[in-house]
């Protein structure tokens, strides 16, 4: 199907005031590209490291759409349901309406800036966004782990995953390991430099009947990972209910049913306390979290307190501005010793021992 986009350029100010010229014209649905950035509160309450930086500039974007009805008499025509006429659909041209919002933005000139105020038209085609961008996800490797979507022409082998000798770690030969993904379900597709780096650091830590507690685990592709190198207890949580309520699906794809070794819950293991007492008791061979260095700063004091003596904590999701916050936080903690950061691009992974059990 074929759209007429039209957008029409301004200033921040008046972007919403043109909105309600749309609005009152009959347009439901508009896109407002500006250059404001987020406020400290908003960074704050989405735990962002950083924010790009924004051109300094109040140009703005209206955008609206107009459906382009080829079988019609009338051609690019739009479609004004309830505003003139109560109980019937009156159309009028594309160019009519372009008319009546030149002529609200000519008048609106006299007490607002509307910038320039120029309407450009674009032809925009439907597509099946929904899964033609999965031709642009192909399977690749991250250490020994092989990573393929569930769409893959291999596909039918995640079903019995487990039957496949490829698909489960051997510590002597040390054959590839197959992860099947489902890429949009949630975060974590190991294409992303922080997941890659904590899979590195899982293949070299995971022995078999490890015990693992995965901290904001995202989709469960490190929990799967973990599995698949042989870790028999895992613990997950996070605070998106997204999150958790995709980890099933994750375990299944990879041949993995859920039962009593692996358990889930929605939570912050820093502000509840059942979590934190859960934790603290079971203790692990293995902590990882790949969240955000605003979370990993505060959990590097206490994580100890889940870890076994000798247990290892990776932390990533780091970006390289609050690598030396990180460093700093875990060299705080005198029961943990560093043990390694290493870097991919702009985004690091810490590690470090548990040397008090």
């Amino acid at each position: 199907m074929k759209w007429n986009k039209y957008t029409i350029k301004t200033k921040q100010e008046a972007c919403d005031y043109i909105c309600e010229i749309l609005y009152g014209l009959g347009i439901k649905g508009v896109e407002i590209e500006d250059n404001l950035g987020l406020t400290k509160q908003e960074i704050a309450e989405q735990f962002i490291d950083y924010v790009p930086t924004l051109p300094d500039s109040d140009d703005a974007s209206v955008i609206f759409y107009t459906e382009v009805d080829e079988d019609d008499e009338i051609k690019d025509s739009y479609n004004l349901t309830g505003v003139e006429l109560v109980d019937n659909t009156l159309k009028i041209s594309d160019e009519e309406l372009l008319e009546r919002i030149r002529e609200e933005i000519l008048n609106a000139k006299s007490f607002l800036n509307v910038g320039e105020g120029s309407i450009k038209k674009e032809i925009s085609v439907d597509t099946d966004w929904k899964d033609n961008w999965k031709d642009f996800f192909k399977p690749f490797n991250v250490g020994n782990f092989r990573i393929l979507p569930i769409w893959d022409k291999d596909e039918g082998a995640c079903i019995n995953a487990s039957n496949n000798k490829n698909d489960i770690y051997n510590p002597e030969h040390k054959e590839e390991i197959k992860l099947y993904i489902d890429p949009g379900m949630s975060f974590g597709t190991g294409k992303h430099e922080t997941t890659a780096l904590c899979l590195r650091e899982l293949e070299k830590y995971v022995k078999k009947g490890a015990s693992v507690f995965d901290v904001g685990c995202g989709s469960a592709i490190l929990s799967v990972a973990a599995r698949k190198l042989g870790a028999n207890k895992i613990f997950l949580t996070d605070i998106d209910p997204e999150a958790i309520r995709v980890i099933p699906h994750s375990f299944k794809i990879n041949g993995i049913n859920i039962d009593d070794s692996i358990e889930f819950t929605k939570g912050d293991v820093l502000s509840e306390e059942g979590i934190f007492n859960k934790a603290k008791k079971e203790k692990y061979d293995i902590v990882v979290a790949n969240i955000l260095a605003d979370v990993i700063i505060p959990l590097a004091g206490v994580v100890h307190e889940f870890l076994k003596k000798d247990g290892v904590f990776i932390s990533s999701g780091i970006i390289y501005t609050r690598e030396q916050e990180v460093v700093e936080a875990i060299n705080k903690n005198d029961n943990l010793v560093l043990k390694d950061v290493k870097r991919d691009g702009d985004w690091v992974m810490v590690s470090a021992i548990n040397k008090k059990g």
